[in-house]
């Protein structure tokens, strides 16, 4: 600490800087400083894989406001799928950001394959995100831009479904944990048949045919081995995808949904599954029969009369006779009976129709009125406008 340094800058000719020290007993050291050729204006080098600081991109949004370094492109797609599973709700107003992002670092066939299989991985593991899944890749096929020849985003989300769907038969008859992650897949490919849109050459709008037969595929791979878990799963199947499976199959003049719903009963009378498996499987060929729950529109409704509604004098009135003696519009006399009814002068001597109060002074019940208050309520109300008409002049 005795020791005070100088430190000599040299100029740009020169090649070498001295270091003096005040102390005899220190050494001057020469150090060699060798000039980089690097410009000041090359860009600056990011690592293959990387992703820049998103803050920079989107300043205002909620999820990308959380990171303000560099992350991999797997780390990124994974917390986006982390954050639409626990936020559900964000889904449209960050799915246009996510997209922008992706489109913007995904421009090689690894990259979008990796895409892909993220996605696909969240949607068949993780509880309730199969829906969540589906929309999102309904999305990112319509809004990313690189096309690899090896195949798009469908394209390439449909291959990675195909290698689960081939193994689909040892699926169902492999061990409790197999059949799991089978079953998972089973409903991610509906809610997939559902959301994913192919737009036509006409800009028509259609579900892909391809999963659409698919499905049909793996009712009758869960069916083959009928053990509880894989009926429920065809339940559920059904209760997602089963009307409109049933309209697809009829466009086409098909009458697979009879084959199925035979199958069910089939399963019914001869599997050896549970008391409640069965008793869901004759609900869902319950709710078959009434059309899958659905209603559709019916005939304006038509003005009641005798003729058409059987209970039309139900909620009819009960009128009396002069005589007490009681008569409903059904009665055959009934219009002659109510006219002798209004021509009765002492019907309402108080009221007019609209309920309007006739009586007045020397009206027997008008003079029977108090108008007078009670002494404490009278002396109540006094000092309660005493009090008011003080606060008011304050």
């Amino acid at each position: 600490s005795e020791h005070l340094q100088k430190t000599v800058i040299p100029s740009r000719s020169e090649d070498k800087v001295s270091v003096l020290d005040s102390g005899p007993e220190m050494a001057e050291p020469q150090l060699a400083v060798v000039t980089s050729k690097l410009s000041v204006k090359a860009p600056e080098f990011y690592p293959s894989g990387y992703i820049q600081n998103f803050n920079q991109n989107f300043p205002d949004s909620t999820f990308e406001d959380r990171y303000d370094g560099y992350l991999t492109l797997a780390e990124y797609v994974q917390d986006f799928l982390n954050h639409l599973t626990e936020q559900p709700g964000s889904f449209e107003t960050e799915i246009e950001q996510f997209a922008e992002a992706l489109n913007s670092c995904v421009t090689t066939d690894e990259a979008l394959q990796e895409l892909v299989e993220l996605i696909y991985q969240q949607a068949t593991s993780v509880p309730n995100f199969s829906y969540m899944g589906a929309r999102l890749c309904n999305y990112l096929s319509h809004h990313l831009t690189i096309s690899p020849q090896s195949g798009n985003f469908r394209q390439l989300l449909l291959q990675r479904c195909r290698t689960e769907y081939e193994n689909r038969d040892e699926a169902t008859r492999g061990d409790e944990t197999t059949k799991t992650q089978f079953h998972s897949f089973v409903l991610f490919l509906a809610e997939l048949y559902l959301n994913l849109e192919i737009k036509g050459t006409r800009g028509q709008v259609t579900r892909a045919e391809i999963l659409q037969e698919g499905l049909r595929e793996l009712l009758n791979a869960l069916f083959s081995n009928p053990v509880d878990s894989n009926l429920i799963c065809a339940v559920k199947l059904l209760k997602l995808t089963g009307s409109v499976l049933e309209d697809a199959w009829k466009d086409k003049g098909k009458n697979d949904m009879e084959e199925v719903i035979q199958r069910i009963e089939n399963v019914v009378l001869d599997a050896n599954c549970s008391r409640d498996v069965k008793h869901m499987l004759l609900k869902l060929v319950e709710l078959r029969s009434s059309n899958w729950g659905r209603v559709h529109g019916t005939t304006p409704p038509t003005e009641p009369t005798p003729e058409n509604d059987p209970n039309y004098f139900m909620n009819e009135p009960t009128f009396y006779t002069s005589d007490g003696v009681p008569f409903t519009a059904a009665d055959p006399d009934y219009q002659e009976k109510y006219q002798e009814l209004l021509e009765r002068e002492d019907l309402f001597p108080y009221y007019e129709e609209n309920g309007a109060d006739l009586s007045g002074p020397g009206d027997l019940y008008y003079d029977e009125i108090d108008d007078e208050m009670d002494p404490e309520i009278e002396e109540a109300y006094e000092k309660f406008c005493l009090e008011s008409e003080h606060k008011r002049k304050q």
